[in-house]
């Protein structure tokens, strides 16, 4: 038993190192592709080299981002086949699909007009390279629509039917993927590489003025970059409210993690500001919080949009107990009977095979009714404590503040960035403290990016599949020396990428700082 925890926390380990990894490039791929393509059909429309200039540098850096996304991206596939190949054979034929129509056709259009980008002018018509750079960005959120609607399938799966014969999950509602988990989580992801990436580009159009250099062309990608990363944070929050809706509904220990609530009541208010009680457990009376600062009905309306909603708290979830649309209290499944539950539809798959394979039909289809009837909670079968169910609290508690508190930052943040670009009483090219404030500000963007993601995977801990298949039941059957070796493998290579790809930027950044952009690319 130990050397299989030892394989599974090295193996959440080595996965978590390479998506966050990972998750530092795609986000500035998403929203970047979308500037560039916005600064180029100002170009096409105007004839400006002025404009053609911007073009060319942001693509410029475009290019350094994508090249290393790829590369992370592609090691993160493969990791599902060699560290959780018991996931791959349990899931593949619904986990598979989305990635290969990723791979097949997603990413191979993004490829393919990402070469036309770079290497296409002068040999094509402006318009048609115009087009390839749109649809460059185009394919790169197409991408992201199929990983994001693969793994909110992990999050809420449907669209499926498990096959007792082949002891696996096969597809019968393709479409049933796109659920409003699915939908939601891929524009809240996508718009938030929006964001992210017009922080990125005011910083360095501040670098730019604060080094007193291309002051002209630094104010122009500030216009762009503000617009749209505005855009894409406004979206990016009108999404995360929905996303949290359908959390309520299909993930409800994973909100009550968020909010660090054990007991709910009607009228829930949201923690504002608060630090988690570190030793509290869910069936003590311990309190929940050594101190906090609440707002009254914040979390009914976030969780509900109804201010005297029950939101149920991580107790009343493993009790079984609700509150209906009516006031009443009502008992639902709670996690001692779903272990139940699930350790019988183990018994039954178990009986399935023995009578398969013993050829009696009659107790075959008896053994597959009790196990169909008992499926919804067959991952909980694999637990022997009601404890082992519930997910990292704190991590899960403080990643959604730090997610929350720098998305209303970065809002003020773009709205006075706006308001210098328009208001001459404070011009963004003569405000030093508000330059040195945009650069510093740009690392803090993908702490608030990566911090969502902390939120959306450690929330749903144990699981690699809600309620069917925990971590615990998904790994390969490998020495825990193999992932230990790898898992610090990846982290020299992955260190090595990031470190190549901030050289470089900063490189052409740098240079750029003190050179004439307008003439430089003309």
């Amino acid at each position: 038993m130990d050397e299989l925890m030892t394989v599974v926390e090295w193996s959440r380990a080595q996965f978590a190192l390479t998506a966050i990894y990972h998750w530092l490039f795609v986000p500035l791929t998403l929203g970047l592709s979308v500037i560039v393509a916005v600064m180029e059909s100002i170009y096409v429309k105007t004839q400006s080299e002025k404009w053609l200039a911007a073009t060319k540098f942001w693509m410029t850096l475009f290019g350094i981002n994508f090249a290393i996304g790829v590369a992370t991206g592609m090691i993160l596939e493969f990791e599902f086949g060699t560290n959780w190949s018991n996931y791959s054979w349990f899931v593949g034929d619904i986990f598979g699909a989305p990635l290969a129509i990723e791979g097949l056709l997603a990413f191979f259009m993004e490829s393919t007009f990402v070469a036309v980008m770079f290497f296409g002018w002068n040999k094509v018509s402006p318009r048609f390279h115009l087009a390839a750079t749109w649809l460059t960005a185009i394919g790169a959120s197409i991408s992201a629509l199929w990983i994001l609607v693969a793994n909110s399938w992990m999050q809420y799966p449907v669209g499926m039917e498990f096959d007792p014969a082949q002891m696996r999950n096969v597809m019968d509602d393709f479409w049933a993927l796109f659920s409003g988990v699915a939908i939601n989580k891929f524009l809240h992801a996508t718009l938030s590489g929006w964001a992210l990436s017009g922080v990125f580009v005011i910083g360095v159009s501040c670098w730019m003025l604060f080094k007193g250099r291309n002051r002209e062309f630094a104010v122009r990608s500030i216009k762009v970059g503000a617009w749209v990363g505005l855009t894409g944070l406004l979206l990016t929050m009108y999404t995360g409210d929905g996303s949290a809706v359908e959390v309520t509904k299909t993930q409800p220990m994973k909100l009550a993690a968020m909010e660090g609530l054990y007991r709910g009541t009607t009228e829930q208010g949201l923690v504002a500001v608060g630090m988690v009680n570190p030793d509290k457990k869910w069936n003590d009376t311990q309190d929940e919080y050594l101190f906090d600062i609440t707002i009254p009905y914040g979390l009914s309306i976030l969780a509900k949009h109804d201010p005297k909603a029950f939101v149920p708290g991580i107790a009343d979830i493993v009790e079984g107990i609700d509150v209906n649309e009516t006031g009443d209290t009502i008992n639902t499944v709670g996690y001692a009977e779903r272990i139940a539950r699930g350790k019988a539809a183990h018994e039954a798959l178990r009986d399935f095979d023995k009578a398969r394979a013993a050829g009696n039909l009659t107790l075959e289809n008896e053994a597959r009714e009790r196990l169909m009837k008992d499926y919804p909670y067959f991952g909980y079968g694999y637990f022997d404590s009601v404890d082992e169910a519930i997910p990292p609290v704190a991590m899960t508690f403080y990643s959604f503040r730090i997610m929350v508190v720098l998305g209303s930052y970065f809002l003020l943040f773009y709205l006075i960035v706006l308001l210098s670009l328009y208001w001459k009483k404070l011009p963004i090219e003569q405000a030093r403290w508000l330059q040195v404030i945009a650069i510093v500000s740009v690392p803090f963007m993908w702490v608030c990016s990566e911090a969502g993601w902390v939120v959306a995977e450690v929330g749903r801990q144990p699981w690699t599949v809600q309620d069917l298949l925990p971590t615990r039941a998904a790994i390969s059957s490998i020495p825990a020396s193999s992932v230990i070796t790898t898992f610090w493998l990846f982290a020299g290579i992955f260190t090595v990428l990031l470190v190549a790809e901030v050289s470089i930027m900063m490189r052409q950044i740098s240079k750029k700082s003190t050179t004439n952009l307008q003439t430089a690319y003309v």
